[in-house]
């Protein structure tokens, strides 16, 4: 196992006084041929170099197995930044990036490529005095990590030297439930410390998800409200009209709930609910966490009959466009148990939230695209305006997570003119619009993160743990008990299946609309 280094701290930087600055490294991405390579990885370094923070002698270096050259990989990549890069491409700022990109082809399974890649590191790190730091990321299967992760070690190249640090990036999923998340955590400490191992959730490197605790703990109105007491309840969605697309055998294997509630969601849910930390250092932010995933209600299989709800799509239209089912999309079995939709009741059983109903809903092929957080504030007493004009409805406190990220706040107002008339207007804000500029995507945050030695927005082993031991309840109850729930069906290009919409009307509350 590597030791650990401290990540430098510039007390100077402009913001949190405690974020640690990105060092040079050599960034090797495994899976370099996928589409998370040119869709988000290097469209990411590329963008940081742009806004000037991506270290100068920073080197890339694609690790696949089919075989190409420098230049082509080059060309491929700088083709992918016209379509998914946010800030385009500039040529005088590409040809200096391009130039710090290489590829390396290899068998993940071939010791020889792993050595030839030591020395291709070990000449980078001369030429650039990127001082031995290297950063892996794990952009493949999570059957290919064993291997990589034993090559690595073999081959020295998870040691330190000098002060120099090795980290590695593993994409989810990780594990399809405890046992197997257990089993590649102890597969991945054997070669890299807890401290140098970053679980990415990009859904956490989105500013609206960064800026939950800013909204909850930097601003006094909200804080002293933030508990059962004047709260009704929570609303989380997930929204996306695409449907499986050619990802059939992915999903069959994975689902709605493994897919994207034990990751995304419960992490989003966390930060809603969580405690505020001692500082800002990033076991402190993530010890609180914890402690939410495991006060998360576990249910009985009869109690998740109650309380989740799973549906698949049929055929139907999003878009004015005709869609087929689930069951018939690519690579999907005809008789297939997989969920494409999950919505839930959670409870987190402690003090601050005793008795507050967390709903959270994810789906695919929904009429539009968004991910937000909906908090929806206790009713005012029934007298005054609420005994003259029934239903004015309740302060609701909106977070968009995406696509079009920003703050909603729902308060009541007078209508202009003589009579006294209220209804709902909204105070809203905008990032894009607010601060002139877009948001950075939300893998250039992490990377840097990574490079910086930050691991505030990564989920640690323990969380990990305790997320995927509330969601095997549920997964228990549908697949291991004698009487599972039905699965439920809605058309394409709604809003989800009517079990979904009486399971909130049973506490007399509806789903919003995005």
């Amino acid at each position: 196992m590597n030791a650990s280094s401290s990540p430098t701290i510039n007390p100077l930087k402009e913001g949190l006084s405690n974020r640690p600055l990105p060092r040079p490294c050599n960034v090797v991405i495994f899976g370099a041929s996928g589409d998370l390579t040119y869709r988000k990885l290097v469209p990411a370094l590329y963008n940081l170099q742009v806004d000037g923070d991506l270290p100068a002698t920073t080197n890339i270096t694609g690790f696949a197995r089919r075989p190409k050259s420098d230049e082509t990989f080059r060309s491929e990549l700088g083709e992918a930044l016209g379509k998914f890069s946010r800030s385009g491409r500039a040529d005088d700022i590409w040809n200096d990036f391009s130039s710090r990109v290489h590829y390396h082809q290899s068998e993940f399974s071939n010791g020889e490529g792993y050595r030839l890649l030591a020395e291709k590191l070990d000449k980078l790190d001369a030429a650039s005095g990127t001082a031995g730091n290297r950063l892996f990321y794990l952009s493949v299967g999570p059957s290919e990590f064993e291997g990589i992760l034993g090559k690595l070690a073999e081959y020295g190249l998870n040691k330190t030297r000098d002060g120099s640090w090795a980290r590695v990036i593993v994409e989810k999923p990780f594990g399809h439930d405890r046992s197997s998340a257990h089993d590649l955590n102890e597969k991945v400490s054997h070669v890299f410390a807890e401290e140098d191992t970053y679980r990415i959730d990009h859904y956490l490197g989105k500013e609206t998800a960064q800026n939950i605790m800013v909204l909850r703990f930097a601003n006094s109105i909200f804080e002293p409200l933030w508990n059962h007491r004047y709260i009704d309840h929570i609303q989380i969605t997930a929204a996306e009209p695409m449907g499986v697309e050619a990802r059939g055998p992915y999903y069959e294997s994975s689902g709605a709930l493994r897919d994207m509630c034990q990751n995304h969601l419960t992490q989003i849910l966390c930060l809603i609910a969580m405690e505020p930390p001692t500082d800002l250092s990033a076991d402190s932010v993530r010890d609180e966490k914890l402690k939410v995933v495991r006060a998360l209600r576990k249910y009985t299989p009869e109690q998740v009959a109650a309380n989740v709800i799973r549906a698949q799509y049929a055929a139907g239209a999003v878009s004015g466009k005709e869609v087929p089912a689930y069951r018939s999309e690519d690579r999907v079995s005809p008789n297939s148990e997989t969920e494409t939709y999950v919505a839930f009741r959670a409870f987190v059983d402690n003090w601050r939230w005793d008795g507050v109903p967390f709903y959270v809903r994810v789906g695919k092929r929904m009429p539009k695209h968004g991910t937000e957080i909906a908090i929806y504030f206790k009713d005012t007493p029934g007298v005054l305006f609420n005994a003259q004009q029934a239903g004015l409805g309740p302060n609701v406190l909106v977070l968009r997570i995406q696509p079009d990220e920003g703050i909603s706040l729902r308060i009541q107002s007078k209508r202009p003119g003589a009579q006294l008339a209220i209804e709902p207007v909204k105070m809203d804000f905008h990032y894009k619009t607010s601060f002139g500029k877009p948001s950075p995507e939300a893998y250039e945050r992490l990377l840097l993160d990574a490079m910086a030695g930050d691991a505030t927005l990564f989920a640690r082993r323990d969380e990990v743990d305790a997320a995927w031991t509330f969601i095997d309840c549920i997964e228990d109850a549908w697949h291991k008990s004698q009487n599972p729930p039905a699965m439920a069906s809605y058309p394409a290009g709604s809003w989800g299946p009517k079990e979904a919409d009486d399971l909130l009307a049973s506490d007399g509350r509806a789903w919003r609309r995005l």
